[in-house]
């Protein structure tokens, strides 16, 4: 149906080259929630460099307190949220496989309860847009999309992430990738 809404929960969003000198530069994010109220989502590949047990004074099991902390988002800075993945997830809220959660007592639980197939990506902040302000930035083009899978979620790393995927994009995205930040450095 036409003047349908476009909603991009699931997707990423990805650096498209128009927001150098900004928070997004070359960032990654995943949108956890779109609808007409609003989108929220979680940058990947801005890493903190503190692990969980420097950030959060709270009695977590040892594999937590391990993990590294990511910078979600420029907004609440101090707000926690977390992505966990597992092979079995019926309620999955984001995606088929993949949650988000923003409670201690959960990522608790989900410490003690540690499974090899489990995965965790800790954030600090988050990526806020007030209703219609990412569909602007999607009219203007400040964006590339993808579908977002849990494996470039968790398996990429996090400092290779905008480069692997614009990489992969085609060959007219490969000059992009392969471009200094910062072009006077060219």
């Amino acid at each position: 149906m036409p003047g349908e809404p476009t909603y991009l929960k699931g997707q990423l969003l990805l650096d498209g080259g128009n927001l150098s000198g900004s928070f997004f530069n070359r960032a990654v994010v995943l949108i956890c929630n779109h609808d007409a109220d609003g989108a929220f989502g979680l940058t990947l590949n801005h890493a903190v460099g503190d692990l969980v047990d420097d950030v959060l004074d709270a009695d977590l099991p040892a594999l937590i307190k391990e993990l590294p902390v990511f910078l979600g988002g420029p907004v609440q800075p101090g707000a926690l949220s977390f992505l966990h993945a597992d092979d079995f997830l019926p309620d999955a809220n984001v995606m088929p496989g993949l949650n988000l959660e923003h409670s201690l007592d959960t990522l608790m639980e989900l410490g003690d309860s540690w499974s090899k197939t489990q995965q965790i990506k800790i954030f600090a902040g988050y990526a806020g847009w007030s209703p219609g302000q990412l569909e602007g930035e999607m009219d203007r083009e400040s964006w590339l999309t993808l579908p977002a899978t849990v494996d470039l979620v968790f398996n990429t790393k996090p400092e290779a992430l905008w480069k692997t995927i614009i990489s992969s994009m085609g060959p007219e995205y490969r000059l992009m990738a392969d471009s200094p930040d910062d072009l006077s450095r060219n």
